[in-house]
């Protein structure tokens, strides 16, 4: 899960995300971590002995109960404490539909993935916005233009 584990933000362990478009909507995970609530791109930590392929597609798997398929590497992020965060545009079927899965590593306890849903730009905050730039949509296809036809106006959050 894109989580709050101690691992993660300790940079410890390095982790893939999946970025994955349909309609010109993202699929995100409504997450609560240090409480409050965000929205995040489906992904969490890569197993000992796993690649950063192969751990995406897995989550993508346990958090949205969606079959993946890898079209491209979009970037590496070094973080430091020798973690390093992967992202990957990906593709599922047509007609498929997430669902609202779970966090193995929490098991037992409240599970902080509370929804898997589907938004458009202007659905998600400045403040989550900025992940999903670092993570590379602007690459995906027409994310670039989209962007490039917003006015160059200056918002603030919370204003």
């Amino acid at each position: 899960m894109s989580g709050a584990s101690e691992e993660y933000y300790g940079r410890k362990r390095s982790r893939s995300v999946a970025i994955i478009v349909r309609d010109d909507k993202i699929l995100m995970e409504k997450v609560h971590f240090f409480e409050r609530d965000f929205y995040t791109l489906p992904g969490g930590g890569i197993e000992e002995g796993e690649t950063p392929e192969q751990a995406a597609v897995r989550e993508l798997k346990e958090e949205t109960g969606l079959d993946g398929r890898i079209i491209r590497p979009l970037t590496v992020q070094y973080k430091g404490e020798g973690g390093i965060d992967y992202s990957f545009e990906m593709e599922i079927a047509a007609d498929a539909v997430a669902i609202t899965g779970s966090d193995p590593e929490y098991e037992g306890q409240d599970n902080p993935l509370k929804e898997v849903l589907w938004m458009s730009l202007d659905e998600i905050s400045e403040k989550d916005r900025a992940f999903l730039w670092s993570y590379g949509l602007m690459q995906v296809d027409g994310f670039f233009d989209k962007i490039k036809a917003w006015d160059n106006e200056i918002s603030y959050p919370g204003m």
